[in-house]
C-alpha cells in the first residue's frame, strides 16, 4: 500500500469510527471517555456527526490527490502530534498504553502525509482561497442571524434577553457547538441540534469552496476551431459525432503533432469527452495521453460519453474500462425502403401526413437567408420543450451560426404554408448528416418528426448524401434481448426498471423511434477510470446534457440563447 493509499484509508477508518459513535450511544461515551483528562484519542477520532463528516471530506479529497487537502491536513496533524509528543512528557500522561497508541497512529499519519508528498499534486484554483473566505465570512453572518432568529423563536426561558445576547448564544454555538451558560435563554435540544448542523453544513461549504477543483482550463478559442474544422475536413467521416466536438463550451487538448485531438468539457470535477478523439487514429494516443495528465494535475475525473469501438480500445489501452452505454442508429440511404410488411406501419403513417397537405423543404444552413434564419431559430426556441436546454454529446449548442454553413435543415410545412417542425442535422463528413435538433408544433398533428426523416432519407441523395446518423439509443439491447423468449431473470428485471424510468425520459421511446427505420446499430461505450466515480460520473453527465441543473442566478438573470436538443 502506497503512503498516499494509508493516508486516505486512515482518514476513511476514522470517519466510519466517528459516524459510528454518532449513531452508537455507549461507543459514542466511550470514545469521549479516552478524549479527556490525561487520556487523548488519535488524529481526529472524535465521538461524533459533525467530526465524521469533515473527516469523510478530508478523505474523499485526499483521495482526488488534491495538493491543498495534503497541505491542511499536514498542518493539522503536525500541529496534533506536537501537541501529543509535548503531552508525553509528563509522566500522568505517559503511562497510558492507550496514548502511545495515539501518538503511534497520529505519528504513522504524518509520517504518510511526508513520504508521499508527491503523490498528492491535484491543483486546485487559485480563487479557492478567497472564496472560501467570502463563503466563511458571508456563511457565518447568515447562519448566525438564522440561528439567532431560531433561539428568539423557541426560547423558553422566562427571563428577559436582548437579541444580541440570543445572537451571541447562537453565534457561540455555531463556532464551538456547545455554547456558554448564558442566563435568560434556554431553546429547547432539538434547536440547539439545528444550530450544529447548520454550522456543520457551513463547514462543509467552506472546504467544498477551498477544495474545489479549477472548472476549465483554456475555453475553445477561434483558432481552435479552425483547426478542429480542417480536422474534419480530413477525418470527418470516422465518427458521427465528431462536428459536435465544435461546441463552443468545450476545451480542447491537442496531440504534439496537432493530428488528433480531445474536445471535453469539465462539468462537477469530471472531465467529461463525448465521442471520438478527432482526427488520425495513429495520434489518437498523442491528445489522450496529455488529456489523462490535465485531468489528474487538478483532480479531476476523466470520463468519454458515447465513444466508438475503435476509440473505446484505445481509451482502454491508457487504462480506462469500458461500459456499453447503448447504440446509435446509423440509416444507408441507398437501403432504406418504405416496402414490405415490416416497414407497413411506418407507411401508413408516412402516408396519412402526406396526404393531410404537409410539405418538406430541404436546404443547407448557407441557402437560408439571415432574416428567415432568425425567424426560425425563434421558433425553434418558442417550440423548445420546458424551460432546461438538453445536449452535450450529440448537440451541436447552437443554430444558425454563419460558421455552420454546411449544416442541413429540414422545415415542415401544412396544407396553409404555416411552419410547423424543424430538423437540423451536422456534417458527418462529406457525405454523411447527423441529428442535431428536432423541434415542432406541439399543436400539429402526429407523427411530423418521421415524416421529415424519411423524406430525407428519400431526397438525400439530391445534396449528396449516403448515410444518416439518427437518436441515440441508451441501453438499447436491454430493451431488445429482455423482451425475447428465455430472457433471464436480470435482464427482464433491469428492462422493467429501464421501462419505470421511461415515463420520465426518454429511453425506451427513443429506441422504439429509431427502430421503426430498420437501422445499423452501432455500440457506443462509456470510458470510465474507477467504478466507485460512476456515480458522480452519472450526475455530471445529467448536467452536462441538461437533465439536472446545479443551483444557480435565476434563469431570468441569463441572456436568452438557444441550445440544440438530440
Amino acid at each position: 500500500m502506497g503512503y498516499a493509499r494509508f493516508a486516505v484509508w486512515y482518514l476513511r477508518l476514522v470517519a466510519f469510527v466517528n459516524f459510528l459513535s454518532a449513531v452508537w450511544v455507549a461507543l459514542g461515551q466511550d470514545v469521549r471517555r479516552h478524549n479527556q483528562e490525561d487520556l487523548f484519542t488519535p488524529y481526529l477520532l472524535t465521538a461524533g456527526f459533525a467530526s465524521g463528516v469533515f473527516t469523510a471530506f478530508l478523505a474523499i479529497t485526499m483521495r482526488r490527490r488534491k495538493r491543498a487537502a495534503w497541505i491542511l491536513n499536514l498542518g493539522l496533524s503536525g500541529a496534533f502530534l506536537a501537541l501529543f509528543a509535548l503531552a508525553m512528557v509528563f509522566p500522568e500522561i505517559r503511562r497510558h498504553p492507550q496514548n502511545w497508541v495515539s501518538l503511534g497512529l497520529t505519528a504513522a499519519f504524518v509520517g504518510a502525509l511526508l513520504l508521499g508528498r508527491r503523490e498528492f499534486y491535484a491543483k486546485g484554483d487559485r480563487a479557492n482561497p478567497r472564496l472560501a473566505a467570502a463563503v466563511g465570512a458571508g456563511g457565518l453572518l447568515v447562519s448566525s442571524l438564522l440561528a439567532a432568529l431560531l433561539v428568539t423563536a423557541t426560547d423558553r426561558s422566562s427571563a428577559p434577553s436582548t437579541f444580541l445576547e440570543r445572537w451571541r448564544y447562537g453565534t457561540l454555538r455555531l463556532v464551538s457547538v456547545a455554547a456558554a451558560d448564558s442566563p435568560g435563554i434556554s431553546p429547547p435540544h432539538w434547536a440547539d441540534v439545528a444550530v450544529n448542523m447548520l454550522s456543520t453544513a457551513l463547514v462543509l461549504a467552506v472546504l467544498y469552496a477551498a477544495f474545489r477543483s479549477r472548472r476549465a482550463v483554456d475555453p475553445l478559442t477561434e483558432d481552435d476551431e479552425k483547426r478542429l474544422r480542417e480536422l474534419l475536413e480530413r477525418h470527418g467521416e470516422r465518427d458521427s459525432l465528431g462536428y459536435f466536438a465544435l461546441r463552443r463550451e468545450k476545451s480542447v487538448v491537442w496531440s504534439p503533432s496537432e493530428k488528433a485531438a480531445v474536445a471535453y468539457r469539465v462539468v462537477g470535477g469530471v472531465s467529461l469527452a463525448s465521442g471520438d478523439p478527432l482526427g488520425d487514429p495513429e495520434a489518437w494516443p498523442g491528445a489522450i495521453g496529455p488529456w489523462l495528465e490535465q485531468a489528474r494535475a487538478h483532480g479531476w475525473i476523466p470520463a468519454v460519453m458515447g465513444a466508438g469501438e475503435e476509440a473505446g480500445t484505445v481509451y482502454a489501452r491508457h487504462g480506462l474500462d469500458a461500459l456499453e452505454l447503448g447504440d446509435e442508429a446509423l440509416v444507408e440511404v441507398a437501403e432504406f425502403t418504405l416496402e414490405g410488411r415490416a416497414m407497413r406501419t411506418v407507411r401508413q403513417a408516412y402516408n396519412r401526413v402526406r396526404r393531410a397537405g404537409y410539405a418538406v423543404r430541404i436546404r443547407r444552413h448557407e441557402e437560408i437567408p439571415a432574416a428567415e434564419m432568425a425567424g426560425l431559430v425563434q421558433r425553434a426556441d418558442d417550440w423548445r420543450d420546458g424551460a432546461t436546454e438538453r445536449g452535450f454529446s450529440m448537440a451541436l449548442g447552437r443554430l444558425g451560426d454563419p460558421e455552420d454553413g454546411r449544416c442541413v435543415m429540414l422545415e415542415c410545412t401544412d396544407a396553409g404554408g404555416e411552419l410547423r417542425a424543424l430538423l437540423s442535422f451536422v456534417p458527418w463528413g462529406p457525405n454523411g448528416l447527423s441529428l442535431d435538433l428536432m423541434r415542432r408544433d406541439r399543436d400539429s398533428d402526429n407523427g411530423l418528426v418521421e415524416f421529415m426523416v424519411i423524406k430525407l432519407l428519400r431526397r438525400a441523395r439530391e445534396i449528396g448524401i449516403t448515410q444518416v446518423s439518427l437518436n441515440f439509443a441508451v441501453f438499447r439491447s436491454v430493451f431488445e434481448r429482455g423482451g425475447r423468449l428465455g430472457a433471464g431473470p436480470v435482464l427482464r428485471l433491469w428492462r422493467s426498471l429501464l421501462s419505470f424510468f421511461s415515463r420520465w425520459w426518454q429511453i425506451e421511446s427513443l429506441y422504439r423511434a429509431n427502430a421503426k427505420y430498420r437501422p445499423i446499430w452501432e455500440p457506443r461505450f462509456l470510458l470510465f477510470e474507477k467504478s466507485a466515480d460512476l456515480p458522480r460520473i452519472a450526475v455530471a453527465a445529467a448536467r452536462a446534457e441538461g437533465f439536472l441543473e446545479a443551483p444557480g442566478l435565476p434563469k431570468w438573470l441569463h441572456r436568452k440563447h438557444l441550445e440544440t436538443r438530440r
